[in-house]
């Protein structure tokens, strides 16, 4: 298989209102939005504390806002089935809400290895579905989804390099030094990665481990942009402030 060679460039931009760097990353001929965050910063939201689902990006800010919890960056969690309800696993705040998921199936989310990304007492893991529980660790947030993009620094086998399925894409990594990476496919990119290109973002960016989350509706809000309409999605990863 064939390695493929990388143009690279960096755009670093900051946003007034949210107050961080949000990265412009051209990589190959793909624009990617990127964001660096440490673990303690990275939860997973699904239900809010009366139980109730928040489909769309807004309602999900509007929510935080409510109680008093500043964002950074709101970007859709993993696949999900009709009404929201997330295919697999789904630790919030210490809790199960959703079981994981072990079952043979079509579509990206059953292609194997998935995996799941888990926050826990130690940081943050991206992990085969196998390997879930992380031993020795209590899961504090995690999602599962498919498939995983990397681990162990090797790229999904099935992955072909000249793949033509080129598609707008959003997944999240953990680098050797257990940062999280969250990383979007910007809209207006003149094209799309296919999903071999996509991994090798992620080890461009220092990710021994990193899981696809979703496709065509991805979508990655900061700032005022968290408060206009969205697509409807099922869970999401929400970046807050460092502290």
């Amino acid at each position: 298989m064939r390695l493929l060679s990388f143009t690279y460039i960096v755009l670093t931009c900051i946003s007034p209102l949210a107050g961080f760097a949000l990265e412009k990353q051209v990589i190959d001929g793909v624009t990617y939005s990127v964001m660096q965050s440490q673990p303690e910063q990275v939860e997973i939201f699904w239900k809010n504390p009366d139980g109730k689902q928040l489909r769309t990006i807004p309602a999900v800010a509007k929510d935080y806002k409510k109680r008093g919890v500043e964002i950074e960056v709101i970007m859709n969690g993993g696949i999900f089935e009709p009404g929201g309800i997330p295919s697999g696993l789904l630790v919030q705040n210490g809790k199960e809400l959703n079981p994981i998921n072990r079952k043979e199936g079509e579509g990206n989310f059953y292609l194997k290895p998935n995996g799941i990304f888990v926050i826990h007492q130690l940081g943050a893991s991206v992990i085969r579905t196998e390997e879930y529980p992380v031993a020795d660790t209590h899961a504090l947030y995690a999602v599962q989804s498919g498939p995983l993009l990397l681990r162990n620094g090797s790229i999904h086998p099935i992955f072909k390099a000249d793949s033509k399925y080129r598609l707008h894409r959003n997944g999240i990594g953990v680098t050797k030094s257990r940062k999280v990476i969250l990383a979007i496919t910007d809209i207006n990119s003149p094209k799309f990665p296919n999903l071999y290109e996509f991994a090798q973002l992620f080890k461009k960016l220092g990710c021994d481990d990193a899981l696809f989350l979703d496709g065509d509706i991805s979508q990655m809000k900061t700032g005022a942009d968290a408060l206009k309409p969205s697509n409807g999605f099922g869970s999401y990863i929400i970046v807050k402030p460092k502290k």
